[in-house]
């Protein structure tokens, strides 16, 4: 297993019989945040009951994990489409998470790490070896690029990927709000820009703001008090004043598809096969059902039958397939009609919302997809 992050360090830990080595660069600290950390996620039920399932869900302080009860979205005009866990039947919509406390979880008691960079790639007809930078040589039937974007494995193993620069930056702040959020996520469209706020503990709550990159760059770099008011302002005051406890963060938004998610003894998960916009929180989301997937396909197989074997892999290749390429498609074609402009365009996106909101059926469809 190559990468340490979430996808790769929660695929080691569902492995379960088979011998992992895990490449990492460095082992997350445990030290619990404070008051928040900058990058949250906000996960679907589903893959909240596989964290359970692998034991790091437990490892969290609970009082730091938060549902979603209810989530509200706006378009540009005054529509709006609103999902309710309590009128669908289920008990939260989402899990809001941080990053470093997952990440802790899911490394907590982990035994199978191996620490250093890679150098070299060869695959054989029985087993693949990668080289260490330290010299050391790793022999496994099975190499998962859980290593990112800018995957290594992926390269070296030789599979294409289409990559595009959204043109964007996500801007990730947490608050403190006057108001309290009642577990409500909101996000608003904004002619291109996103605006999402997710309930934190307590009265807080994160921000990701997805703007041009120059407009990005400046709202990173605004006086605190300034962001603020700016945050107030594009929120409509829906949670009253607002004060800073976790300075800006930004970083780039891009499209990332690679053609295949599998060779010879080579299987990729999680950023490495494919990014996408995170105006729909679904990016982690993807990656963990990737685990889960190829964690499947590897504990069903037949007693014996190679891990690495090609004909295998592509089980779990088809089983991602329409999942991946359904969400990448809504996601992009979301992103591209709310940036569209025109009175058209305008017209369009904003009925399809107040449409979406009157029909319980569709709304439901979507939201048990979105949970899963």
């Amino acid at each position: 297993m190559v990468g340490g992050g979430p996808v790769g360090a929660s695929l080691a830990r569902a492995a379960r019989g088979l011998s992992v080595a895990l490449v990492a660069q460095q082992r997350p600290s445990s030290i619990i945040p404070e008051p928040f950390d900058a990058r949250v996620y906000a996960l679907t039920p589903g893959n909240a009951a596989f964290l359970k399932e692998i034991g790091a869900w437990q490892a969290m302080p609970p009082e730091r994990l938060v549902p979603v009860h209810a989530m509200r979205i706006h378009g540009d005009q005054s529509s709006v489409l609103e999902f309710d866990a309590y009128g669908a039947g289920v008990p939260e919509l989402a899990w809001i998470v941080e990053d470093a406390l997952l990440q802790a979880a899911l490394w907590r008691d982990l035994d199978v790490d191996v620490l250093a960079q890679c150098e070299r790639l060869s695959i054989g007809e029985e087993w693949a070896t990668v080289g260490l930078r330290d010299g050391t040589n790793v022999c496994a039937r099975l190499i998962v690029g859980a290593d990112g974007a800018n995957s290594w494995v992926r390269s070296q193993a030789g599979i294409a990927a289409s990559d595009s620069d959204y043109g964007q930056d996500a801007v990730v702040a947490n608050f403190r709000c006057e108001k309290p959020h009642r577990n409500v996520a909101y996000q608003w469209f904004q002619r291109g820009a996103v605006l999402a706020l997710l309930p934190l503990a307590g009265d807080h709550f994160s921000m990701v703001w997805s703007l041009p990159t120059g407009q990005a760059k400046r709202v990173s770099e605004m006086e605190h008090k300034t962001l603020c008011r700016a945050v107030e302002t594009a929120t409509r005051g829906v949670l009253g004043e607002l004060a800073l406890i976790t300075p800006p963060r930004c970083y780039a938004l891009r499209r990332l598809a690679a053609e295949r998610m599998v060779a010879p003894r080579v299987a990729l998960a999680g950023d490495a096969a494919h990014v996408i916009h995170p105006l729909a929180g679904q990016g982690l989301n993807l990656g963990l059902q990737d685990a889960r997937a190829l964690a499947a396909v590897l504990s069903s197989r037949e007693p014996l039958r190679d891990p690495g074997e090609l004909r295998l892999l592509r089980r779990y290749e088809r089983s991602r397939a329409e999942p991946i390429l359904a969400m990448d498609t809504m996601v992009d074609s979301l992103f591209r009609l709310f940036g569209a402009h025109g009175g058209f365009a305008t017209r369009l996106r904003n009925a399809g919302l107040n449409l979406t909101d009157r029909l319980p059926v569709v709304k439901n469809m979507l939201m048990r997809q979105a949970i899963s």
